[in-house]
């Protein structure tokens, strides 16, 4: 997979985030999974899961069919 292409469709949603005082950062894709951590407002948002699915993995599987999640890491 190219990850210059997830790192692309990111970097296209981060505006929304950083509206909302949040940010993403793309750390890896492995096995089909691409692994994010959300900072800012967004760590602790109480939607944050809603942010993922339905809008961080949705915008991905779009372009991108094979991926299986999005996976949040925290620190």
């Amino acid at each position: 997979m190219n990850e210059e292409k997830i790192i692309k469709i990111i970097n296209s949603i981060r505006p929304y985030l950083l509206m909302e005082n949040g940010d993403i950062e793309f750390l890896k894709y492995e096995n089909n999974y691409v692994y994010i951590k959300l900072s800012g407002a967004c760590q602790n948002c109480a939607y944050n899961d809603m942010t993922i699915n339905q809008g961080i993995y949705e915008t991905l599987k779009k372009e991108i069919p094979e991926i299986k999640g999005v996976i949040n890491l925290q620190n």
